[in-house]
């Protein structure tokens, strides 16, 4: 059995939902954030990091987005949660690392600009450049990445479950899905989906 660590609004929505996609058993274990339990010893020895999400196996503890999205793929092939040629399949990493490194980043600076830097002021100045830089973001998927009318073309995937996070964060970050159509009917054909629908009661 597996064992997700999450919080309410973090970013451990996409394995969540990728998990009941898998059908597979697992366990769900809520950290309050307000209460800093991610920083408890207790969870610092599962991911030292003090980080969500935390995925722990039979064969270990997982940490980060696009290594858990890519673990469940191989570990569910029946589902195809993944592209079997190597092509796409380094495409799809290269969408969920784009996640990653840069969108999720992006989004973070609206109320995490202490990671990056000490001065507040410099804080207000990062969080205001949100809504636009999101919206770069927003563009870059849309036009660069996304196939339709999943993300890799006709068939839901790893990939999915990230953008359907994105599209969560882009209207609180200023960004109006009419602005990107392709991803507001993304956003709007997951909604549909039991997996989305039992995550997000979770992470109100």
């Amino acid at each position: 059995m597996f064992k997700l660590w999450y919080s309410r609004k973090s970013c451990a929505y996409a394995p969540h939902i990728l998990l009941y996609e898998s059908g597979v058993e697992f366990e769900a274990e809520h950290l309050d954030f307000d209460k800093n339990e991610q920083i408890s010893p207790a969870f610092l020895q599962i991911n030292p990091k003090g980080r969500v999400p935390a995925l722990v196996t039979r064969d270990g503890v997982l940490t980060e987005n696009p290594a858990i999205l890519f673990f469940l793929a191989q570990a569910f092939p029946e589902k195809a949660f993944a592209p079997n040629n190597p092509f796409e399949l380094a495409k799809a990493q290269a969408f969920n690392n784009f996640i990653a490194s840069t969108v999720h980043v992006a989004h973070a600076h609206k109320h995490r600009g202490y990671r990056w830097v000490d001065d507040t002021k410099a804080e207000a100045a990062m969080a205001a450049k949100v809504p636009a830089n999101m919206a770069g973001c927003a563009a870059m998927i849309q036009t660069h990445f996304f196939k339709g009318p999943f993300v890799l073309g006709n068939s839901f995937s790893m990939c999915d479950p990230y953008l359907a996070l994105i599209t969560s964060w882009l209207g609180p970050d200023g960004v109006s899905l009419d602005d990107f159509p392709l991803l507001k009917e993304h956003h709007e054909m997951m909604k549909q989906r039991p997996s989305v629908q039992k995550a997000a009661q979770l992470y109100d």
